[in-house]
């Protein structure tokens, strides 16, 4: 064990005695030497130039990112509106287009459409009565068509009226 020991001593005496003192005067040198003459000059920031401020006047025009109304819109459409107070019919549930016109009754001056639904149930209706989503009331009903006046909200949320009918289905179509 001793030799060891001695070993490791002489070991360590040699690398002491080969970390001498190091002197960094060339890189010392270096340093101070590289950066002459490279001292440039920063120019003045340009002059800020006052802009003239823009006042927006167009306030009152109408925004090019909304829709536009049609311009010929009757003076009365503007007061038409559904009736929300009164209670729906059954044939209001089903789209217009699902509906059928099979026939028509008459009982003395009164005539009925029959109007066949999409779950192939049977309903008599008169004028005055309503059909479709759209708030469709019927306005007349013949032996080949009922004519209905519907009122449908458009993109500008103006309520307009537009009249439809519901033709009679031939046999093979029912």
């Amino acid at each position: 064990m001793i030799d060891r020991t001695r070993l490791l001593s002489i070991g360590f005496v040699i690398a002491l005695v080969g970390c001498e003192a190091n002197t960094y005067s060339d890189l010392e040198e270096f340093v101070n030497n590289s950066g002459e003459g490279l001292y440039g000059t920063v120019e003045p920031l340009p002059e800020i130039k006052t802009i003239a401020y823009f006042t927006y006047a167009a306030f009152e025009l109408p925004s090019p990112f909304s829709p536009r109304k049609n311009n010929q819109v009757k003076e009365n459409q503007g007061s038409i509106q559904p009736d929300f107070k009164r209670r729906k019919e059954v044939l209001e549930s089903f789209p217009l287009e699902n509906l059928a016109m099979v026939g028509t009754l008459q009982r003395g001056r009164q005539i009925y459409a029959l109007i066949k639904a999409p779950d192939s149930s049977l309903h008599r209706v008169k004028i005055g009565n309503y059909l479709g989503q759209n708030f469709g009331l019927i306005t007349g009903i013949s032996e080949a068509e009922i004519k209905l006046r519907e009122i449908i909200q458009d993109s500008a949320s103006d309520w307009t009226e537009h009249p439809s009918t519901l033709m009679l289905q031939a046999q093979e179509q029912r």
